[in-house]
């Protein structure tokens, strides 16, 4: 499991985990993001279950348990959150933050110790020790229940599957052509995002963010004019069709 330095503040700093050369081969590859806060952190998304021992070992090297208090999940997919079952045991004194929609089929995946926060609708913070890390609403991108994660003091956006890509595992972690990247996005976005006017809702709410880096939850992390050129490209493409 390979860890990245992402993103700091004053008061944050972020890690990225991923592209993981010894996972299987019929495994989508996915991004895991860590927010440390003074003496609390952060894990959003933290994977499926397949990836729970390479992730506990690279998560311990940054943070000890006793400082992972909070887990996010963006939504209820298997591969952000199936290894539930496994931080339950690891973690039992941690809150996932995760929509109110999916707490019934997210329970499926193991919670007997870790405290269920359900996300309203509208959204909310996470407040770690003093630090507020907002919880967007993201709803229909793809789920119909879905939050990123935004630090308004990083000006980091993870963005879930929003800027996802199907990348080679050895490939840059950030997007260095935006028109070659697109054939890797185009086809993802069409078929897993089924409402341009939800689509609309968002860009139209994170263009008034401040935002430096965007980091997906799959394939490559978006900074500088980049992120600018995400957004209008996906402003313009017509979501929601099966395309062969």
């Amino acid at each position: 499991m390979k860890v990245h330095k992402l993103a700091s503040s004053a008061k944050t700093q972020w890690l990225m985990f991923g592209r993981d050369p010894n996972k299987p081969d019929k495994i989508i590859d996915t991004n895991q993001y860590l927010l440390r806060a003074g003496q609390r952190a952060l894990l959003m998304d933290p994977g499926g279950i397949e990836l729970f021992a390479p992730m506990l070992a690279a998560v311990l090297r940054e943070v000890s348990l006793e400082e992972l208090t909070d887990l996010f999940a963006s939504h209820q997919d298997p591969d952000i959150i199936s290894s539930l079952g496994l931080w339950d045991q690891a973690l039992p004194e941690a809150t996932l933050h995760s929509p109110w929609l999916w707490e019934g089929f997210i329970r499926h995946f193991g919670m007997n110790n870790i405290t269920y926060n359900p996300i309203a609708d509208t959204g909310g913070v996470i407040n770690l020790g003093g630090v507020e890390i907002e919880m967007v609403p993201a709803h229909y991108l793809h789920s119909s229940g879905n939050f990123h994660i935004y630090d308004p003091h990083a000006k980091v956006l993870m963005s879930g599957d929003v800027g996802a890509a199907l990348e080679d595992i050895n490939a840059p972690m950030e997007v260095d052509n935006f028109d070659q990247h697109i054939p890797k996005m185009r086809k993802f976005h069409q078929r897993w995002m089924p409402s341009n006017r939800a689509k609309l809702d968002w860009i139209n709410r994170v263009r008034q963010m401040d935002i430096d880096i965007m980091a997906p939850q799959h394939g490559r992390i978006f900074t500088g004019d980049n992120i600018q050129r995400f957004l209008d490209w996906f402003e313009g493409l017509e979501v929601g069709v099966a395309v062969s």
